[in-house]
């Protein structure tokens, strides 16, 4: 075997990580634009039935799909919510008042919260000095990004800040109830999750929304409503997959150090969006803190 055919499996790692970087940043830009033009329940609701449906038409049946959708319904329902369903509503909200980027930033610190969850919940995942000092490195990160909100009227309302954050908090609480799912094919996981949020959310949108009342949505927000749905979501979940089979859940957990520069680059190029110099900071910090946490830097007693 030759050196350069070592490298080519790397290589790929790397780019398919990074390709999953730009889907998920770029959800972030997607909704920006779409909420604008359609209310968040109604967003959340087709950006999952969307890509649940794309995933159905995927497997087409394969991987015992429907059976085991049937014996496990009440857990893809409850993984369907605290993955899906509430983290994407408290997220759109957030960004009818903050930009692709911040919002990004603060949802980057959900690799903290599932640390912290973990300690609590599992046998397996005690804290470490190393994953404390992480932590205490992303919670640092995040005051930098909330502590103005606090004292000014000028900046995004302090609500708007907080539920991303929110929404980070219940993706912890999904990263350590996932664990229950490691005996499925992943796909199924995927197609299960979605299909149940998506049932879910469609009466909280009929109710709240009223979606017949609304305006038929600009071009615009309709192509990026559907990229929400196919590229961010539906692609992002098999590529995300993917990685896991290949190189295991901690690489693929390096994706969210990719995410929110992906949102901040796509957000200034297209948005005009603008980040100042505390909210660098604070991204720097959890930055930090998550190269801490994946073991990338080594912090000694």
């Amino acid at each position: 075997m030759t050196a350069a055919s070592q490298a080519r499996p790397a290589v790929t790692e790397w780019l398919l990580l990074f390709l999953l970087g730009l889907l998920w940043g770029g959800s972030f830009f997607f909704a920006r634009i779409a909420v604008a033009e359609v209310p968040p329940f109604t967003l959340v609701f087709f950006r999952l039935f969307l890509a649940a449906l794309a995933l159905h038409i995927y497997l087409r049946g394969r991987m015992a799909l429907y059976p085991l959708l049937a014996q496990h319904w009440r857990s893809f329902a409850l993984m369907g919510l605290i993955n899906n369903a509430l983290p994407h509503t408290l997220i759109f909200f957030g960004q009818t008042q903050i930009g692709a980027g911040l919002a990004a930033i603060l949802n980057a610190t959900t690799p903290i919260f599932t640390v912290l969850i973990a300690h609590r919940f599992t046998e397996d995942e005690k804290l470490t000095t190393a994953k404390i000092v992480g932590c205490l490195l992303g919670l640092a990160g995040t005051a930098v990004l909330i502590g103005p909100g606090v004292f000014t009227s000028t900046s995004a309302p302090l609500w708007a800040l907080l539920l991303p954050l929110c929404a980070a908090l219940s993706y912890g609480f999904a990263g350590t109830y996932a664990k229950r799912f490691r005996g499925l094919p992943a796909p199924v996981t995927a197609t299960g999750q979605l299909t149940a949020s998506s049932t879910m959310m469609l009466p909280v949108m009929l109710i709240a929304d009223r979606p017949w009342t609304l305006a038929f949505p600009s071009p615009t927000a309709a192509a990026a409503i559907l990229a929400l749905a196919l590229l961010s979501t539906a692609l992002g979940y098999l590529l995300y997959f993917r990685i896991i089979a290949v190189s295991g859940a901690t690489y693929a957990s390096l994706v969210t150090l990719l995410v929110p520069p992906s949102a901040i680059l796509l957000g200034a190029i297209f948005l005009g969006e603008r980040l100042g110099f505390g909210e660098l900071t604070g991204m720097a910090l959890i930055g930090l803190g998550l190269l801490v946490l994946n073991g990338m830097l080594t912090i000694r007693r």
